[in-house]
């Protein structure tokens, strides 16, 4: 399936490459029409609720620490609207368009589930606004991952009712109503419960989630490709990768990153030139030896994160909610605890890894450990500085992501009188983990800059053909060896080759797909 083909979306929700697509690439939604008719019978049993004397919360009643109070029925649509208005409350910069089409996404698949009580017209409304390339303004500050991300989830609804900004196709701020009436989409009117099923969901932090594991199963191999050019320019070794030693500790992640790094450097002319009697090395630095450990354990941690995403996305996230048999019942699925855990936990490989990276570009900068290469890899030295300013840059950043490293979810501040007295802040742990992968390319970049350079140093010794090509496509971007130049932009002419896949791409190309 390309990014240009519908989505189809169902009562099963969406699995995480369709959010991606959705949220990256603007695939179109096309929505069941048996999950519309299942959404209908749902939304039946609220209308019957709605005219029971008795009170029912969020759909006859006040919400919250008011969740006692009955509002009369000629005032519960103005309820519905006053409660999406008093919580697009965001502030601060406005959040990534691909992040509030996840999160507007993954609300609408919950609301196809038929559990949330919604009209059908409701969640057609919602995916003809992500069609018609319509994207709320949603603000950085507003939610704590409890009772949903209300705040951002809020501002989606807002939009939805023709309130608030949006940003249009072209990307223009213009005011929702008038997005809307372009687009030609009425804005929905809200009915009981509806406000309620439109702001209470995990939404943003998984969205944040799922497109964070897109990106981390494109960096860890590219981590394997950046490792595999450090351990070759410093004249490493690959015997420690051998399989027979890495079954030895059979975690998959670590066989997996392994097998990469073999492949990686296999048929290389350098290794091969110092691989005789005469050379007196014994083994690599940590930094070259244990790449296999420290990147196999980052993909097991990401497949535990994946396995919590793939839970969440089959799961249907409101308070009150409609269960199979008919009931309306509270319950606090709305916690964002499982999200926000695995946030965190993967900022932590993301820190180290970039942290091993570091140590790599240090090395072959250092002219007592780079075995022959100039210092900081430096034309003429005491001149030219090379890249010792690029080794700076790394560091700077791999401080920034150990404290990114710290998490966010052991924190709680209790909100709304009491009544939501512990909070997940998943979407803090969401928010920081993207700082950080953004952090994890950027020094990547500059170990696969440093790496090229030194290979062109090792000439007329030969790379192993994946690790050339990948320095042959940064030549293609960022000359090579010469007198210092403005060094800036040859950084994030390299960034890119990492964050769209390039580098990944020139080295599968010839050793086949990495696991």
């Amino acid at each position: 399936m390309t990014s240009k083909e519908a989505v189809t979306l169902g009562s099963a929700g969406l699995s995480m490459i369709d959010v991606v697509r959705v949220a990256r690439h603007d695939a179109r939604i096309e929505l069941d029409p048996a999950a519309l008719a299942g959404v209908a019978e749902s939304r039946a049993i609220i209308d019957r609720l709605a005219g029971d004397p008795e009170p029912h919360y969020g759909i006859s009643t006040g919400f919250g620490a008011l969740a006692t109070t009955f509002i009369d029925a000629d005032r519960r649509a103005q309820l519905q609207v006053s409660l999406v208005r008093s919580h697009a409350a965001g502030t601060g910069p406005e959040v990534e368009r691909e992040v509030v089409r996840a999160l507007m996404a993954l609300r609408l698949a919950t609301l196809m589930t038929g559990r949330t009580g919604v009209r059908p017209e409701t969640a057609q409304t919602y995916a003809a606004i992500l069609n018609a390339g319509i994207t709320p303004v949603v603000r950085e500050y507003g939610s704590l991952g409890c009772s949903g991300d209300l705040a951002p989830l809020a501002h989606c609804a807002l939009a939805a009712m023709g309130e608030g900004e949006v940003r249009d196709a072209d990307g223009e701020l213009v005011p929702a109503a008038q997005a809307l009436a372009a687009a030609g989409i009425e804005p929905v009117r809200l009915a009981e419960k509806e406000g309620l099923a439109l702001i209470n969901g995990t939404d943003g932090m998984l969205g944040m989630l799922v497109l964070a594991a897109h990106d981390l199963e494109r960096l860890w191999r590219t981590a394997d490709v950046a490792a595999a050019m450090s351990v070759e320019a410093l004249l490493g070794t690959d015997a420690a990768f051998a399989a027979d030693l890495q079954a030895l500790r059979p975690h998959p992640g670590q066989q997996a990153s392994a097998a990469n790094l073999r492949a990686l450097l296999d048929g290389s002319a350098i290794m091969a030139s110092h691989r005789g009697p005469e050379c007196t090395r014994v083994q690599d630095a940590y930094s070259l030896r244990c790449a296999p450990q420290v990147h196999g354990a980052a993909r097991d941690t990401l497949a535990h994160a994946q396995s919590v995403a793939t839970a969440e996305l089959a799961s249907a996230i409101d308070n009150p909610v409609v269960t199979l048999d008919g009931r309306v019942e509270s319950n606090g699925n709305f916690h964002g605890a499982p999200i926000g855990y695995v946030l965190d936990f993967l900022a932590i490989p993301v820190a180290d890894v970039a942290s091993m990276s570091e140590r790599r570009t240090d090395r072959l900068l250092d002219r007592a450990r780079s075995q022959g290469l100039p210092p900081f890899l430096a034309h003429e030295v005491g001149v030219d500085s090379g890249l010792m300013i690029a080794q700076y840059a790394a560091a700077g950043i791999v401080s920034e992501l150990k404290r990114l490293a710290v998490p966010a979810s052991v924190d709680s501040i209790p909100s709304s009188a009491m009544q939501e007295d512990h909070v997940s802040m998943g979407w803090h742990a969401a928010r920081k983990l993207r700082r950080a992968i953004d952090g994890l390319e950027r020094v990547l970049a500059i170990e696969v800059l440093a790496a090229s350079r030194a290979l062109d140093l090792r000439a007329p010794l030969e790379p192993a053909p994946a690790t050339a090509v990948v320095r042959d496509l940064v030549r293609e971007h960022v000359e090579g060896p010469g007198p210092d130049r403005f060094l800036s932009p040859e950084i994030d002419a390299v960034v890119e080759l990492v964050r769209s896949g390039a580098v990944l791409e020139a080295a599968t190309a010839v050793v086949g797909e990495l696991a």
